[in-house]
């Protein structure tokens, strides 16, 4: 289960460094909004090396440094880790790629990271992928076991109910929300782009959290 986790996290590592670098990104493009609220492409990108060098000591000591504020500690890592180009950045994070180091939290939550992540990347870019459904299917589960606190959506599935139509997939209970499981797993995490995709009577209450 260990190897396979790190083998599908280097593998979409690998994938979004050869996206950006075939890419060719102008400046305006790395500094583009991102799907995650406040960061650009860029910040995003530095965030992604920050999580790859991230071990559970040094978690520890991270957020106590933070006051216990997870988004103080992600805004310092994100300060941390950008360098003055993006394409610095994005050498820094091919560098440290093949890393399996993770802070204390269950080891799909670095499938979560490199999907989300790397959507939060290439959506406002016009890139696109296709993740593996195990791997998608896999951090959706994993969400909506997590509570809100720890940026989750557990409480949120106690009151309707997600049906991937892309995969043998229903979380949840009350009214219903249907669309594919990566649109699913993006709006659980915020991300409204993700409505798009969704339908059912329950995509009220997932706005609403979105």
């Amino acid at each position: 289960m260990t190897d396979d986790v790190w083998a599908i996290v280097h593998a979409e590592r690998a994938a979004l460094i050869d996206d950006l670098a075939r890419s060719h990104l102008t400046d305006d493009q790395w500094l583009k909004p991102s799907l995650c609220d406040g960061w650009t492409v860029h910040d995003v990108l530095a965030h992604l090396v920050d999580t790859a060098r991230t071990t559970r000591l040094g978690f520890v000591k991270d957020l106590a440094l933070a006051r216990f504020d997870f988004d103080r500690q992600n805004a310092r890592g994100v300060e941390r880790e950008r360098r003055s180009t993006p394409q610095e950045t994005l050498e820094r994070f091919r560098q440290v790629a093949s890393r399996t180091s993770t802070p204390p939290a269950p080891l799909d939550s670095r499938l979560v990271e490199e999907i989300v992540h790397g959507e939060d990347i290439r959506r406002p870019l016009g890139l696109t992928r296709t993740y593996p459904a195990q791997a998608v299917v896999r951090s959706l589960r994993l969400q909506t076991r997590t509570p809100e606190s720890f940026g989750g959506a557990k409480e949120l599935v106690t009151r309707i109910q997600l049906m991937a139509t892309d995969n043998d997939l229903t979380i949840g209970s009350g009214p219903e929300v249907k669309g594919p499981a990566l649109s699913l797993l993006l709006a659980v995490m915020g991300r409204r782009v993700g409505l798009d995709d969704l339908h059912g009577p329950g995509v009220v209450t997932l706005a609403e959290g979105a």
